[in-house]
C-alpha cells in the first residue's frame, strides 16, 4: 500500500463533510442505530449525508428516519446486496461504508476524511491493529486468517480485509463493478488493493456490539474465505 506525505486538509479544493455519503445496510438493528447515527451526527456537524439500506422487521428503519437518514426498504438479501445499495444511492464525492451495530468509532470520522484529503483513494479502518478484545475469538482468529489469505494472494500485506469502516472517493466506487454478498467487505478492499489505487489502512479500535448478531460465523466464515479466492484470482486474470 502506497504511503503519501500528508498534505493540509484545509486547502482550497479540499472535501469537508458537505462532501460525504455515510452508508450501511441495516437488519434489525434497532438497539444501536439511533447511538450510531448520533454519534456520525456528532462527528460530521450534521452535514454528511447518511443512507441506510434497511431490510429489517423491528423498529430499525423508523429510528433511522427519525434521526434523518435517509432509508432505502428493500427485502432481505444479504449484506452485500444491501451495502452496494447504499453506495448506489450515495450522491457525494466521498463515500464512507460503516455498520449500525455501535463497533466502529464514529468520531474517527474527520480523520478519514483528512486521509482522504491528504489524496488516498481508499481510508480502511483496521480493527485489528490494537488488538479487537471485544470481538468474539473465533471471528478474531478468522480475521486474521483472511488477512494473510489475501496477503498471500496479492503479494502485498493486509492486515484487515473485513473491516466496515472505509471511505472511498466516489470515482473509485463507480470504477469498479462489485460482485460478492457476504464477502463484499474483503471485495471492497481487495479491488482496489490490485488495482493500483492508493490504499491506506488505518488503526481504529473496536467497541463492543449492541444487539445480537445476524451472520453465522461458520458459514459467513467460508463465504468470505471464497470470496477471497475468487476475487484476488478474477483480479490476477485482468
Amino acid at each position: 500500500m502506497q504511503q503519501i506525505a500528508d498534505t493540509d486538509s484545509q486547502d482550497d479544493g479540499a472535501y469537508t463533510f458537505e462532501d460525504v455519503s455515510v452508508v450501511m445496510g441495516t437488519y434489525n438493528e434497532e438497539a444501536a442505530v439511533g447511538g450510531v447515527l448520533e454519534a456520525i451526527d456528532d462527528a460530521t456537524d450534521g452535514a454528511a449525508e447518511v443512507v441506510c439500506v434497511d431490510s429489517s422487521t423491528d423498529r430499525t428503519p423508523a429510528i433511522a428516519r427519525d434521526h434523518g437518514a435517509r432509508v432505502i426498504e428493500q427485502e432481505p438479501q444479504g449484506y452485500g446486496v444491501a451495502v452496494s445499495a447504499a453506495l448506489a444511492a450515495a450522491e457525494r464525492p466521498v463515500v464512507v461504508t460503516t455498520d449500525c451495530d455501535g463497533t466502529y468509532p464514529m468520531e474517527r470520522l474527520p480523520d478519514f476524511l483528512d486521509e482522504i484529503n491528504a489524496g488516498y483513494d481508499v481510508v480502511s479502518g483496521d480493527r485489528l491493529y490494537h488488538g479487537a478484545d471485544t470481538m468474539p475469538p473465533f471471528n478474531r482468529f478468522g480475521n486474521h486468517a483472511f488477512a494473510l489469505l489475501a496477503s498471500a494472494l496479492l503479494g502485498e500485506r493486509v492486515h484487515d480485509t473485513t473491516t466496515g469502516m472505509r471511505a472511498y472517493r466516489r470515482e473509485v466506487i463507480d470504477a469498479i463493478e462489485w460482485t460478492e454478498n457476504t464477502g463484499l467487505s474483503a471485495e471492497l478492499l481487495i479491488r482496489p488493493l490490485a488495482r493500483g489505487y492508493d490504499v491506506r489502512e488505518t488503526p481504529i479500535e473496536y467497541g463492543e456490539r449492541r444487539g445480537e448478531t445476524t451472520l453465522d460465523p461458520l458459514a459467513g466464515g467460508a463465504a468470505i474465505a471464497r470470496s477471497i479466492v475468487d476475487v484476488c484470482l478474477e483480479e490476477r486474470r485482468r
